[in-house]
């Protein structure tokens, strides 16, 4: 009980208490979302962007399974009538599944064995054990889509199991994000290769890349998926991780950073 406990202090710690985190989340969202929008946390964890998002007037739906998580979102957001929680997972197809949770570390709590076996690989996650395993039952992005309206965003962050969630969506959507891990690579190609089969039927996404929690595009320029890839090869070998951004070409332009993404033209 103590490791868990303490495991969500960590968690409220690192996403809740890094100064200026909050402000710079305003900025970096402020560029997809208005007040009204809908927007999706999908693997929403302690609820950071779903501060962020609430501040920005966007109707939020926040997608986790993990129980002690839940028990925060509840806890900060269960008032909100601008927050639905689902305590569900999403995945390629509804059903069950079982999720492994890290008790000291939640936020790498993970569907994806796959994946585990991939960043074991990664000094960063030398220590992490993942020590419990739980049964939870699993939606589809379509399915929250017909329950709650095509969100303006929908951030992905589930460890590695971006393309199951992504497999579980037959539209593109305007703007959404996805993790990156390097040691994890292919699994960003693979979710990287669905978003562009998506973004076929609507014109086409333009991508950026914000590394690890910068909460700031790395790239001066949206790039089209061939030129990110070259950046994220050259990335690689740095063994920083960071999240994908994706905006449909006729969408607005999102903010403009100062650091080169590396093969970026």
């Amino acid at each position: 009980m103590f490791l868990r406990a303490w495991g969500i202090a960590r968690s409220l710690v690192m996403y809740h208490g890094v100064p200026g985190r909050h402000r710079r989340m305003l900025r970096l969202y402020g560029e997809f979302l208005r007040p009204g929008d809908v927007a999706f946390d999908i693997g929403a964890h302690v609820g950071s962007r779903v501060r962020a998002w609430r501040r920005l007037g966007a109707h939020v739906v926040a997608v986790e399974p993990q129980p002690d998580c839940l028990r925060v979102l509840r806890l900060f957001f269960g008032r909100d009538p601008g927050v639905a929680i689902v305590p569900l997972a999403a995945g390629a197809r509804p059903g069950r599944a079982a999720l492994e949770l890290s008790t000291a570390t939640p936020t790498v709590s993970t569907m994806s064995r796959q994946w585990i076996e991939a960043v074991t690989t990664d000094r960063s996650f030398a220590r992490v054990r993942w020590d419990r395993s739980v049964e939870v039952e699993v939606t589809t992005l379509d399915d929250l889509i017909a329950a709650h309206g095509e969100p303006a965003f929908c951030k992905i962050d589930v460890e590695g199991f971006e393309a199951e969630v992504l497999s579980g969506l037959t539209r593109p959507l305007r703007a959404l994000s996805f993790e990156y891990i390097p040691s994890a690579h292919d699994a960003a190609l693979a979710a990287l290769d669905l978003v562009e089969r998506l973004g076929a039927k609507a014109g086409g996404y333009r991508y950026n890349y914000s590394p690890v929690e910068t909460m700031r595009f790395a790239g001066e320029r949206w790039v089209d998926a061939a030129t990110l890839v070259r950046g994220l090869e050259k990335i690689r070998p740095l063994g920083r991780s960071g999240d994908i951004y994706a905006r449909l070409q006729d969408a607005p332009p999102g903010s403009r950073g100062k650091l080169p993404l590396p093969g970026a033209e």
